[in-house]
């Protein structure tokens, strides 16, 4: 009350005081210099403590371990994610503001932390908040503030009293079951109405955070690189210090036994942008690599398509308007717009001008290929032509290799981690025993069938499949020409192939059924297939969900062309 001095950031006079006694205003959570300065009488004459104890926390536990909550769990999941990207060439800017300032947001916005305390709460709910803040009683214990931010040295995490009060009046019957405070509390019903934190959301926080810093990052690759073990997901929890204690319930928290679902992490980082008021993120202009034609590029490049199909897929992206910024750019909490999946975007935008060109109906495209053939064996000036078939045979050879590796690594991945799990402390000596006894035999039997140890991770790429064009074998066709599918026309180029067969003619409700299309492989061409299978492996998603943007773009390049028919038919039927 004695410090009437407005905050330099937000100029408001609500402040608070840190664990170290310094001033934070409430209303920004912005850490000023200054002190508060108690004179003490006990102590010798104008003698002055300018630190505030809380009182001391209960530590230690008779297992040795600490009192810990879900959220510090969750916490340390996403400062392992940011400093793994930040390793990746991320910018360090993401973890200490972006990452921090999203989640601080969240814990206020769920009424976890930085809300105030309500009003006529007992002494005894207070003393238990005060004790949850408390971090200077174990240094060794990382504090919720200090994981993500390395730039603050102080700081107060003002706990929801009612909430914390609540917690402590169930740990006592809960600590053989969870070795968190709030485990059992966290995985009660009554909780469903907050956006509760899991473990798929903590990936959906570094990809909202990269898409705010425009990171060349995709969705796509975000999850590649959790599944070949660059960014820590599976078994991150092994992570944790040896005081927070992870077992019972902890374990359905923290413990992951599947892949990461591209779906699921894309529909969680919209629901977590609106649940947290964010405003328009930057634009995603024809500069970021973001942008359909950046995206295009890169994978016309990984599919060893021609060069030239690249002024194709501009083309498109103008003539429909999904170049747009506003189209482009995440706007929380805007039901009228629709969320773009930028990777899954531009590779139904390539699908579609192979269909435009070669029309992929298991005909046209084998016709042109044999044109090009023999052009290619009688000729050889001005580059050779592109053929389709060929095209064809060298992808599905490493596609298939590459498939068939990425199939080998997941059957072999070994889901149990090194750190031993168990789900009640009487159950921990045995565990323990268990499993070092399954450590001594894979040992013995490694030395007798003389197996070789795994080799390290590859470096991570953003490219999966390689094509070099300085191998003369001709498996490169990024330099090959599309003369042979191409017409001059009115001096523009068009394609020879004047038909096009759409996927749908009428799109489905997306909210009611979840697609816009229905995809069956038996209804389609194969080689249509076989497009949507290669840019299905490289972006690691369903085809189906490829098919439906083919769908969505198809319908706003032939829009003139389709109401002219359905208003056909309905004028017949009448």
């Amino acid at each position: 009350r004695d410090f009437n001095e407005r905050c330099a950031q937000c100029s408001e006079v609500n402040w608070g005081l840190t664990d170290g006694g310094r001033f934070y205003c409430r209303s920004c959570h912005n850490v000023t210099e200054r002190t508060r300065e108690v004179v003490n009488t006990d102590f010798i004459t104008n003698s002055r403590v300018q630190t505030i104890s809380k009182g001391l926390r209960k530590q230690e536990k008779n297992d040795g371990g600490c009192e810990w909550y879900i959220c510090e769990g969750f916490q340390l999941v996403l400062k392992k994610q940011a400093e793994a990207l930040e390793a990746l060439g991320v910018c360090p800017q993401m973890k200490d503001e972006i990452l921090c300032s999203f989640w601080r947001c969240y814990l206020q916005k769920s009424k976890q932390a930085y809300c105030k305390r309500p009003a006529g709460e007992t002494v005894k709910a207070l003393s238990a908040c005060e004790s949850s803040t408390d971090v200077d009683s174990d240094p060794e214990r990382p504090s919720l503030l200090h994981l993500l931010s390395v730039s603050e040295s102080e700081g107060d995490l003002q706990t929801d009293c009612s909430f914390v009060s609540s917690v402590s009046k169930v740990s006592e019957s809960t600590s053989v079951y969870s070795g968190s405070v709030d485990g059992s509390l966290y995985l009660m019903k009554n909780q469903k109405e907050k956006l509760k934190m899991t473990m798929p959301m903590t990936l959906s926080f570094c990809y909202m955070a990269l898409l705010w810093l425009r990171e060349p990052i995709t969705l796509s690759e975000l999850l590649r690189f959790v599944v070949e073990g660059h960014i820590p997901y599976l078994n991150v929890f092994q992570h944790f210090p040896e005081k927070m204690k992870l077992c019972g319930l902890d374990l359905r928290i923290f413990c992951v036994e599947s892949w990461p679902v591209y779906e699921e992490v894309f529909n969680k980082m919209h629901e977590l942008a609106a649940f947290l008021d964010l405003p328009r993120f930057p634009d995603i202009t024809d500069s970021c690599f973001l942008h359909p034609d950046m995206l295009c590029m890169k994978y016309l490049m990984e599919a060893n398509l021609p060069d030239e199909l690249h002024n194709w897929t501009c083309r498109v992206v103008k003539k429909i308007g999904i170049g747009e910024v506003d189209f482009l750019t995440l706007m929380p909490g805007n039901k009228s717009t629709r969320k773009v999946k930028y990777d899954v975007l531009a590779a139904a935008v390539i699908v579609v001008v192979l269909k435009l060109l070669f029309l992929l109906d298991d005909h046209y495209e084998w016709l042109l290929s044999e044109f090009a053939e023999e052009r290619n064996k009688n000729s050889a000036e001005g580059g050779p032509y592109f053929e389709f078939k060929k095209w064809y045979e060298v992808v599905k050879q490493s596609l298939d290799m590459e498939q068939k590796k990425l199939d080998e690594e997941r059957a072999k991945y070994l889901w149990r981690c090194e750190k031993p799990l168990f789900y009640s402390v009487k159950n921990k000596s045995k565990v323990l025993k268990r499993r070092q006894m399954v450590v001594n035999l894979q040992n013995q039997f490694g030395k007798l069938s003389g197996s070789v140890r795994r080799a390290e991770k590859p470096n991570p790429s953003s490219f999966q499949l390689s094509w070099s064009e300085e191998k003369t074998d001709g498996s490169c066709f990024h330099r090959h020409s599309l003369k042979g599918v191409l017409q001059e026309k009115c001096g523009l180029l068009t394609a020879m192939n004047p038909d096009y067969w759409l996927c749908t003619v009428k799109l489905c409700n997306e909210k009611l059924c979840g697609h816009l299309a229905h995809y069956r492989e038996v209804e389609f061409p194969q080689s249509y297939h076989f497009v949507l299978g290669l840019f299905s492996f490289l972006l690691r998603i369903q085809p189906s969900y490829i098919h439906d943007e083919v769908c969505m773009i198809e319908h706003k390049l032939f829009n003139k062309i389709l109401y002219k028919k359905l208003k056909y038919n309905t004028v017949l039927r009448k």
